[in-house]
């Protein structure tokens, strides 16, 4: 990736998470990375490609955290994704979740913006199920969709409380979770 793809990508995500899809238009993206008109219109052909590509680009920012190497060697791998989207939510998302808002704008207007973020979520609870299987949960299909419950509730409580309250809470959940689903 170009550094001024990844430049424009970069300014167009926090931006759309601050003030929305709508709330920003290209002109403010093109100042803010300081980048000429043509350079943003070469890397997208339109906003909502900017959009789409925006998504992709938060949701690789997101497999980042959760698959890091300390997952792998967690010994309690789903207190371990629980931290880690904890520090996510602190460090890029404290205000929400840009999925599900890319989802609730766009429901009616592109179909392929809202495919592109549901798909993200569908990814994340598979990923939960072949990480249950992996670590012998039975009902690893049930255990995974109820863990996923409890990320996307820390995600909704950040904006209620903070990160870490909400993380903290999360944790105690999914040692509560996995206690249940041993038993």
């Amino acid at each position: 990736m170009s550094e001024k793809r990844k430049q424009v990508l970069n300014v167009a995500e926090q931006l759309f998470y601050d003030y929305g899809f709508h709330g920003v238009g290209l002109k403010q993206i093109v100042k803010e990375a300081n980048v000429a008109t043509m350079t943003l219109y070469n890397h997208f052909s339109s906003k909502n490609t900017l959009v789409e590509e925006t998504i992709k680009h938060r949701e690789e920012r997101y497999w980042a955290y959760i698959r890091s190497t300390s997952v792998a060697y967690s010994n309690e791998p789903f207190v371990r994704i629980a931290q880690l989207h904890g520090a996510f939510l602190k460090e890029v998302s404290p205000q929400g979740c840009m999925f599900l808002r890319a989802i609730e704008v766009y429901q009616d207007t592109d179909s392929n913006i809202v495919y592109i973020a549901k798909n993200h979520k569908s990814k994340v609870l598979q990923y939960f199920e072949e990480l249950a299987i992996d670590n012998n949960i039975k009902d690893y299909k049930n255990f995974a969709y109820e863990f996923l419950l409890i990320i996307e509730g820390a995600t909704s409580m950040t904006q209620i409380t903070d990160s870490t309250q909400a993380t903290e809470h999360a944790v105690t959940m999914t040692k509560a979770l996995q206690s249940h689903f041993q038993t």
